[in-house]
């Protein structure tokens, strides 16, 4: 299922989904793990010719790494290479799903100036307060 990082972006036509939310199974999911399949194929060297070792080596990386399968999520655009690395296992794709889009909620842009931390523009070069400085001297222009 494909995404939008920030939901609010949904409803421009001129904005692609960037994630991706999938389910795999255990084995699936350990094959996906290159280090522990590399040590696998050192355990069963024949298991790239035999599908009895390799059935053998995924049952070997599934107890090594007590991997499970579940629901992952990756960030990427439609018909391009993933940008990240799967992100995962969660019990459900919701909970897949809220957790790529957390942190990634755009800040709405607000026209109000911040409240400077300096009660005058005295106090803010006593304090090399840069920003309450500014804020103060174009105040007084």
């Amino acid at each position: 299922m494909q995404a939008y990082s920030d939901p609010k972006r949904e409803s421009d036509p001129y904005s692609l989904p960037d994630i991706e939310v999938f389910e795999l199974t255990t084995e699936e999911a350990v094959q996906k793990d290159e280090d522990l399949m590399w040590k696998a194929g050192k355990k069963f060297p024949l298991m790239h010719m035999n599908s009895r070792d390799r059935d053998r080596a995924i049952e070997w990386a599934i107890e090594e790494s007590g991997c499970t399968g579940g629901w992952f999520w990756w960030s990427c655009f439609p018909g391009c290479i993933p940008d990240s690395s799967a992100m995962g296992p969660f019990d459900t794709r919701a909970e897949a799903l809220a957790d790529a889009r957390e942190g990634n909620e755009e800040e709405e842009a607000t026209d109000e100036e911040p409240e400077p931390c300096c009660s005058s523009i005295e106090e803010a070069e006593k304090n090399e307060c840069d920003d309450c400085y500014e804020f103060y001297k174009s105040r007084t222009l």
